[in-house]
C-alpha cells in the first residue's frame, strides 16, 4: 500500500511542478505532462517506480482515455461529417501510409512490415490535437475542423488496422515476455483466424451493447444513484478490457469500441457528465505515462536512427497534409495548422505496435524504435503549436487576399450598426421596422452573403477603417451602434469615433463585465452587457413561478438593474487587481440586499401572498 500511495504521490507532484510552468511559458499543458513524465521516469530520476510499474499505469491511462474518444464518436456527428472524414481522413491515412511504407520498404523492411508502419505512423494524437486547438481556441475554424474530421477517421481506422495486422504476419507468432497477452486465445492461430476473432470480438461487443445494454443501464437508472451509475460504466469498462485481454487481444481495442457503443445510446449525456471530472485527470495520466516510457538508454544507443525517424516522420506527415490541404481548398494558414496539428504520431501507436510485435508483423527491436520516435513526436508536437501560433499563423493572416470594402451607397441614415450576428441583427430590425434608416456594417464576408439573401442590405468592411465610416456617413449620422463580439475591436473602434466623429453619440455592447469596464473607461456612458437583458427577463420568470407577482418580480429585477449598473460604473475606475476592488463589490452586493429587503414594492401584499410565495414550489 505505502509503495503505490508513494507512486501515486510522485506523479501528482510532477504534474503539480511542470505543467504550470508548462504554460506559463507557453508550451501547453500537454507539454508539461510529457516532460514530468520523463523527469520522474525510470530512464531519468527513476522515482515513480520501475518500467513495468509505469507501463501498468500507461496501460491504464490508454484504456480509460480510449474509452472517453469512443463515447465522443456520436453516430449523428459522425453522418453530419461524413464527406470530410471520408474524403479528407481517408486520403491522409491511405496517403501517409503509402508514402511512409514506402520509405520503411526501402530501408530493407518487407512490404507486409513497411506497411504495417505505414498505417499505424499515419496517426495522429486525438487527444494532444483537441487539447491543443480547444487551448488555442482554433477548434471552430477551418483548419481546426479538417483535423476534428482527420482524426475522427483515424479513430475509426483503427479497428480495421488491427484487424488486418495478423494477416500481415510474415512468420509464425511467438511467444515472449514482453507480450504476455499472447497466451490468450489467440495464440497459435493462423492469420485469418485471427482477424475473424478480432472482427467477431468486436461484433460481440457491439451487439451485446444494442441488445443488452439499454435496459441494463435502465435499471441502473432506477436506483437513482449517480456514484452506482458511474460505477456500472467503468465496470463495463473493466469487464470489456478483462474479456479483450482473455481473447489476447487489445484491451483498449475493446474499451473503445465500447465507448462508441455507449455513445448511442440515451444515457451518453449522463456518462459523459459523469466521466467528465475523470477525463483530463487521466489524459494528465497518460501522457505522463508516455514521458516516462522514453527510452533515453535506447535513444543514447541510437541517436541518429531516432533523429531520422522522427523527423522523417514529421516533415512527410507535414508533407502529406499539407498537399491534401491544397487539394481541399484550405486557405494557407488554415492548411498549416492542419499539416502542424496532425503531423506527429498518436497513442493508437502504442497499442498497434505492441499488436504487431505479437502477431509477428514487426521484430521487437524495431518497434522498440518506432515507439520512442513516436513518444518524442508527441512531445514536439505541442512546440508544433506554438510555432504555428506565434509565427507562421500571423504571416499568413497578414498575407491572405482581403476583400475589399463594399462600396456604400446609404450616407444619409441616422443610424450606423457594426456588427450584424446574434446580438447586432435584433437591434437592426428593430431600427428598420420602424422606419429608422441604418447603414449595417460587418466583417464577416459570409454574413453579408448570408443576410443578403434574406432581403437584409448590409456592407462587408472593417469598422476601424476611417475611410469606411466617412463613406457610410458617420459624419451626418445621429447614432453609433457598437455590437460586434470582438472585446479588442470594439475599443479600437471607439477610439476612432471618439477621434474623428466626437459629436457621434455611441452605445456600445459588451461582451462581458471586464469588457463593460473598459468601454466605460473609454468614456462612453451607454454601455450594454449582452446577457444581463435576457438573465433578468428568466429571473422574473423564475421569481414568477416561486409565487411572486409580476408587478413584484419586474420590480425586482428592475432594481437589480439599477443597482448592478451602478455598480459596474462605479467598479470601472478600479483595477482587477486593486486591493479596494473585492471590498467595493462586497458593498454593492450587500446594498442591493438591502434594498431589496427595505423596498415597500417588494413586500407581500396580504397574508395570503406570503402564503403563496412560501409554499409554492
Amino acid at each position: 500500500m505505502s509503495g503505490g500511495l508513494f507512486q501515486t504521490f510522485v506523479y501528482l507532484v510532477a504534474a503539480i511542478v511542470a505543467v504550470p510552468l508548462a504554460k506559463r511559458l507557453g508550451l501547453g499543458s500537454v507539454i508539461g505532462y510529457l516532460l514530468a513524465g520523463a523527469i520522474i521516469g525510470p530512464y531519468a530520476l527513476n522515482v515513480a517506480g520501475s518500467a513495468a510499474d509505469v507501463m501498468h499505469f500507461a496501460e491504464f491511462g490508454v484504456v480509460m482515455m480510449l474509452f472517453v474518444v469512443g463515447l465522443e464518436l456520436r453516430p449523428a456527428l459522425l453522418w453530419q461529417m461524413r464527406r470530410p472524414i471520408l474524403g479528407l481522413g481517408g486520403l491522409q491515412v491511405v496517403g501517409t501510409a503509402v508514402v511512409i511504407g514506402f520509405v520503411a520498404s526501402w530501408f530493407g523492411l518487407s512490404w507486409q512490415s513497411a506497411l504495417a508502419v505505414g498505417l499505424i505512423l499515419a496517426m495522429s494524437s486525438t487527444a494532444i490535437v483537441l487539447q491543443s486547438l480547444t487551448e488555442r481556441g482554433l477548434m471552430k475554424t477551418a483548419g481546426g475542423e479538417a483535423s476534428f474530421a482527420v482524426l475522427l477517421f483515424q479513430d475509426i481506422a483503427v479497428i480495421p488496422i488491427i484487424a488486418l495486422m495478423p494477416l500481415l504476419a510474415s512468420r509464425p507468432a511467438r511467444n515472449s515476455a514482453a507480450h504476455a497477452s499472447e497466451s490468450g486465445l489467440i495464440a497459435g492461430l493462423p492469420g485469418w483466424e485471427r482477424s475473424l476473432l478480432v472482427v467477431g470480438a468486436v461484433a460481440l461487443i457491439v451487439g451485446a451493447g444494442r441488445f443488452l445494454l439499454r435496459p441494463f443501464f435502465r435499471y441502473i437508472a432506477l436506483t437513482r444513484l449517480r456514484e452506482i451509475f458511474t460505477a456500472t460504466a467503468l465496470f463495463l469498462v473493466v469487464a470489456i478490457a478483462l474479456l479483450m485481454e482473455k481473447l489476447g487481444l487489445s484491451p483498449a481495442l475493446g474499451t473503445f469500441v465500447a465507448g462508441v457503443v455507449l455513445a448511442e445510446s440515451e444515457y451518453r449525456v449522463q456518462l459523459e457528465a459523469d466521466i467528465e471530472p475523470f477525463k483530463g485527470l487521466l489524459l494528465g495520466l497518460f501522457f505522463i505515462s508516455v514521458g516516462a516510457s522514453i527510452d533515453f538508454a535506447l535513444i543514447a544507443r541510437q541517436p541518429g536512427a531516432i533523429v531520422l525517424i522522427v523527423g522523417g516522420l514529421l516533415l512527410l506527415k507535414f508533407i502529406v497534409l499539407l498537399l491534401l490541404s491544397r487539394v481541399f481548398r484550405l486557405k494557407a494558414g488554415e492548411g498549416f495548422l492542419l499539416a502542424f496539428a496532425l503531423a506527429q504520431g498518436g497513442e493508437f501507436a502504442f497499442v498497434l505496435f505492441a499488436f504487431a510485435t505479437q502477431s509477428a508483423v514487426l521484430p521487437v527491436e524495431v518497434a522498440s524504435l518506432l515507439v520512442a520516435a513516436v513518444a518524442l513526436s508527441m512531445a514536439v508536437a505541442p512546440l508544433f503549436f506554438t510555432i504555428n501560433q506565434k509565427w507562421v499563423r500571423p504571416i499568413f493572416q497578414k498575407c491572405e487576399p482581403q476583400r475589399a470594402a463594399d462600396e456604400i451607397d446609404e450616407h444619409d441614415n441616422p443610424v450606423i450598426l457594426a456588427g450584424f450576428g446574434r446580438f447586432g441583427h435584433i437591434v437592426g430590425r428593430v431600427l428598420r421596422a420602424n422606419g429608422f434608416g441604418t447603414t449595417v456594417l460587418d466583417h464577416d464576408a459570409d454574413q453579408v452573403e448570408t443576410l443578403g439573401r434574406y432581403g437584409m442590405k448590409s456592407f462587408y468592411g472593417d469598422a476601424s477603417r476611417l475611410d469606411l465610416l466617412q463613406a457610410a456617413g458617420a459624419e451626418r449620422a445621429k447614432l453609433f451602434i457598437l455590437a460586434i463580439d470582438d472585446e479588442t475591436k470594439a475599443l479600437e473602434i471607439i477610439q476612432t469615433v471618439q477621434r474623428e466623429f466626437p459629436r457621434l453619440k455611441i452605445l456600445a455592447r459588451a461582451t462581458s463585465r471586464q469588457h463593460a469596464y473598459e468601454i466605460i473607461r473609454l468614456g462612453v456612458n451607454q454601455v450594454y452587457r449582452e446577457t444581463l437583458g435576457s438573465a433578468l427577463d428568466l429571473s422574473v420568470d423564475a421569481l414568477r413561478e416561486l409565487g411572486f407577482d409580476e408587478r413584484r418580480a419586474r420590480r425586482v429585477a428592475e432594481i437589480f438593474r439599477e443597482h448592478d449598473e451602478a455598480a459596474v460604473r462605479d467598479m470601472a475606475r478600479l483595477e482587477d487587481e486593486d486591493d479596494a476592488y473585492i471590498s467595493i463589490a462586497r458593498k454593492h452586493i450587500e446594498n442591493l440586499e438591502r434594498a431589496m429587503q427595505s423596498d415597500a414594492s417588494l413586500q407581500p401584499n396580504s397574508s395570503a401572498e406570503l402564503s403563496d410565495a412560501s409554499t409554492t414550489p
